[in-house]
């Protein structure tokens, strides 16, 4: 058995997966951004709130987390008793790293009057750093249970912090960090690309710039997204987020049809997440086999980040009891 080419000589991958996913009593957890081949295999596919749940909920002993590093990370902070692998160990993100702990640890010093109101994709000393972690999916209706005249520190996605001040009227402080994903889009090719299909539909993640929102129809996080294109009347959507998210499209609405948002190039291959790409069927399949690499966190880190986590939920709507999730 070797490595040729990116692939595994003498092996069938996905039976092999299959395998391992028995014999460790894995669970296969995958973003919405990953490459259809992975979502296919997957026992659950998400939005990064949906996959925390899932992860929090499942009694399997191994979760393997098909996304990036802070979603793997979430997983470990919540059910720590579990194994939990992340293929590449390399699949970061942009808002993560435009997000040092020690620099944001500073800023909240310099407004102690701030709560901070933390973006999930950001590491785990960031999250322990925070008061309440939200996603794209659950950022407004947390928001509206903070009382008004509480000052807001909002990061890292300066763009989401952005939109939810515009939609709800609330002045919060933005740390300056942005996706490189949806900062690609270009507005001038999504001109063109809606002059071209005249009365499509433009959904984006709330993760563009704002000149890519303001030609948006809906605006939403990856499953609410997903939940628009099932619902708009017409037969084609042009959709402002990573790519891979039109293969859950076409498979739930092969009558539909479903166009990328352009980046400066005129097409989308500038907005597939190059992090989201690290992961591999057999990267997937050494993971499960070797149970590596492993996410390991410090317990007083964790339990800080927690905390924040653990809002998340309650504010969310989901009830995480007493202890440890990873004993559910």
């Amino acid at each position: 058995m070797s490595f040729q080419s990116g692939k595994l000589q003498g092996v069938n991958i996905r039976e092999e997966i299959d395998r391992l996913r028995k014999e460790r009593n894995a669970v296969i957890l995958a973003h919405y951004y990953q490459k259809p081949e992975i979502q296919d295999l997957a026992d659950f596919v998400g939005d990064s709130l949906d996959l925390s749940r899932k992860a929090a909920a499942t009694d399997a002993d191994v979760i393997a987390f098909c996304g990036v590093k802070f979603m793997a990370d979430t997983a470990k902070i919540l059910s720590p008793d579990k194994i939990v692998v992340l293929p590449d160990m390399d699949a970061g993100c942009s808002l993560e790293d435009s997000c040092p702990p020690e620099k944001f640890a500073a800023f909240r010093a310099a407004h102690p009057d701030h709560i901070a109101l933390t973006y999930i994709n950001c590491s785990t000393e960031v999250k322990a750093l925070s008061d309440i972690i939200v996603t794209s999916s659950s950022a407004d209706k947390i928001l509206s249970q903070i009382p008004l005249d509480q000052k807001i520190i909002f990061g890292p996605d300066k763009h989401l912090g952005g939109y939810l001040a515009r939609k709800t009227g609330r002045d919060m402080l933005l740390w300056p960090g942005v996706c490189i994903v949806h900062e690609a889009f270009s507005e001038t090719e999504l001109v063109k690309l809606k002059a071209q299909h005249p009365g499509a539909p433009v959904a984006a993640h709330p993760e563009c710039p704002a000149h890519i929102l303001d030609h948006a129809d809906y605006v939403g996080s990856t499953s609410g997204i997903l939940a628009f294109a099932k619902d708009f009347p017409g037969d084609t959507l042009i959709v402002a987020t990573e790519p891979h998210i039109m293969h859950q499209m076409e498979k739930a609405l092969p009558e539909k049809h479903f166009i990328g948002a352009p980046g400066a190039d005129g097409n989308c291959n500038c907005n597939i997440c190059p992090y989201m790409a690290l992961n591999t069927m057999e990267k997937l399949y050494v993971a499960l086999r070797d149970l590596q690499p492993r996410i390991e966190i410090e317990e007083g880190l964790r339990l800080r980040a927690k905390r924040s986590l653990d809002r998340m939920l309650e504010m969310a709507g989901s009830t995480v009891g007493q202890g440890d999730l990873g004993a559910r």
